[in-house]
């Protein structure tokens, strides 16, 4: 029998979450910057990675670990 670790399972969900708000707070103020395009290749980058981490967190969780008999 394996046990969720939920610690990480809420870390990843809410790393996630602010990845795509710290997305779509950046694309607002995109329009405003010297350089939008370079502006937004950098935010999706760092977004994207971020996604990233937090789906490996998420399924790490879900993993869990062995529980000691």
């Amino acid at each position: 029998m394996r046990r969720k670790n939920l610690r990480l399972v809420t870390t990843g969900i809410v790393m996630l979450v602010l990845a795509i708000a710290f997305f779509f707070v950046m694309l607002s103020l995109a329009p405003k910057s010297n350089d939008p395009v370079e502006l937004m290749r950098t935010v999706g980058t760092v977004s994207g990675v971020v996604v990233g981490l937090a789906i490996a967190m998420i399924i790490g969780g879900q993993v869990g670990t062995k529980v000691r008999a």
